[in-house]
């Protein structure tokens, strides 16, 4: 590969890992939800996806259109109807975070045993614009700029919903300190639910990008949702940005790996620069120290 080739293909994982990782950080950095089961419903729209191009012949960016506001609600009704409870109980103390790691890794199993039971599990993928296009003198298939774009675009419009709009205010309020967040006249559980909604619709729209252009399986969820948790813990819990820088020095550390060392070892490079990070940055890239 040529240093193009690297730039494009490090900029599209990175891109697509930050998008991924936004909407686990929103989850977590603000309605305080350590969710286990993230990458099932990341799996659950790539397989919505195949059928749509598969069986109907539907091109992938309406079911784009589509699983965006289908996964705020799906995530929003989770966290109105069984997360709530937890919430409550817990009255926003240290038993939150314990009571929600169960409940959802109860839900990572029960997601991933229907798509298992629906599709198997055989990887699935589908051909959709893989023809080509030359970019600087490189050749890159369409898909991938395409998924580099779109990961662009709703990466940065949550960034400007969240930096320049009275809810976006409201939202990293609740974040910064939800203790307090009340004393303002603001719903904290409600607000939480918007975020948990919103995370949703982001892994939603990656799973539909991921199925234009990697092989996937019933059982690749919790991959997906251990690469979104080191992306959210290396760019600083709740910091959007750091998201994005966390998630591209994780795909040019994978594109570089793959490219001169050796692609089986990919994952053991997530890991490296994960450590590496927490040695020298213990609070994320972008994290801010306790005084």
């Amino acid at each position: 590969m040529n240093l193009i080739d690297i730039l494009l293909a490090g900029a599209m994982l990175g891109g697509l890992y930050g998008l991924v990782a936004m909407g686990l950080t929103l989850q977590y950095g603000v309605a305080r939800i350590m969710n286990l089961s993230y990458g099932e419903f990341l799996i659950a729209p790539a397989f919505l996806a195949y059928f749509a191009v598969t069986a109907r012949g539907l091109s992938p960016l309406w079911l784009l259109v589509l699983a965006v506001p289908l996964g705020f609600a799906v995530q929003w009704l989770i966290y109105q109807l069984l997360l709530t409870p937890l919430v409550r109980r817990a009255r926003g103390g240290p038993a939150l975070e314990a009571d929600s790691i169960l409940a959802t890794f109860g839900m990572l199993f029960v997601a991933q045993g229907l798509m298992l039971a629906g599709f198997g599990g055989d990887y699935h993928s589908y051909t959709y614009l893989a023809d080509p296009v030359e970019v600087l003198g490189s050749k890159v298939a369409a898909n991938r700029l395409l998924v580099l774009a779109v990961a662009l675009v709703l990466g940065g419009g949550l960034y400007l919903l969240l930096t320049r709009t009275r809810a976006g205010a409201v939202v990293r309020a609740v974040a910064v300190a939800p203790q307090f967040a009340h004393l303002v006249g603001i719903n904290v559980r409600q607000t939480a639910a918007l975020a948990f909604g919103l995370g949703g619709a982001l892994v939603a729209a990656s799973g539909v990008l991921v199925s234009m252009f990697l092989p996937f399986s019933a059982s690749m969820g919790t991959m997906f949702a251990m690469k979104a948790l080191i992306v959210v813990i290396m760019g600083g819990v709740g910091n959007l940005l750091g998201c994005l820088a966390a998630g591209m020095l994780l795909g040019f550390a994978e594109t570089l790996v793959a490219s001169f060392v050796d692609p089986g070892l990919t994952l053991a490079v997530n890991y490296g620069v994960f450590l590496l990070v927490l040695l020298l940055r213990p609070t994320g890239l972008f994290g801010r120290s306790a005084r």
